[in-house]
This record gives C-alpha cells, sequence and structure tokens, in this order.
C-alpha cells in the first residue's frame, strides 16, 4: 500500500508531501500515546492519531514513520508542518475518527504490528 492508497481509502487531505504519496507503507497504528507508539511502531508506518503537537512529529521522526494522518478533521499549525518537512514525512487530515480509520485500513489490507504485550 501506498500513502495515496491511505489517503484515498480515508477520503483525505494532503497537508504536506504531495511528492510523497508513492512512498510505501508496511503498518499502521492509531494512538493518541506517543509512548505506545514508541513501543510499538516499526518503520513504514502510517500512524493515525488526534494528538495535534509536535511530540507526534518528533515521534514519527525517531521511527522513520512514512506518513502521519490526522483523525477527526483536526488541522496542524504552521510548526507542525514544518517540522514534517523538514523529517520528510507525509501529514494527512481525515475527517474519519481515529478507531473508523485504523477499521478501513485494516480491511483494505494494512496491518498492525505483530507484536503483543507482554
Amino acid at each position: 500500500m501506498t500513502i495515496r492508497d491511505v489517503m484515498n481509502i480515508l477520503e483525505g487531505n494532503v497537508l504536506y508531501g504531495e511528492d510523497l504519496l508513492d512512498h510505501p507503507v508496511d503498518t499502521g497504528c492509531g494512538s493518541d500515546l506517543m509512548s505506545d507508539v514508541l513501543a510499538f511502531v516499526k518503520e513504514k508506518t502510517v500512524l493515525i492519531t488526534g494528538l495535534i503537537n509536535t511530540h507526534v512529529v518528533r515521534t514519527a521522526e525517531m521511527l522513520d514513520i512514512t506518513c502521519i494522518v490526522f483523525s477527526r478533521g483536526k488541522q496542524p499549525n504552521e510548526e507542525i508542518l514544518e517540522m514534517a518537512e523538514e523529517a520528510g514525512i507525509a501529514v494527512l487530515s481525515t475527517r474519519m475518527t481515529t478507531y473508523t480509520a485504523c477499521g478501513e485500513l485494516y480491511k483494505h489490507g494494512l496491518p498492525g504490528t505483530k507484536e503483543k504485550t507482554k
């Protein structure tokens, strides 16, 4: 699956990264807790979140996350978009809730992480 596929499935808007839409994504993650994202996410992941702050981009950058999708129609500020641009991370927005967005991506074949809690 590519970021373009994610955008189409989630009926999303590209906020940054038109030139990144053909990059692949291997897994998906939905979370507002960046500590959970740090614990379970691998590279080439799309992160769906309703959390709008710079910690989301910093976390995504550390983990080589390919794309951030802000759910519920949330719009990040210019600082967040600039950080994403510097890190080369695509940013989308969808009107779907985090739960629905994750379900749609899973239904269309994008798996989550295989890791389980102990």
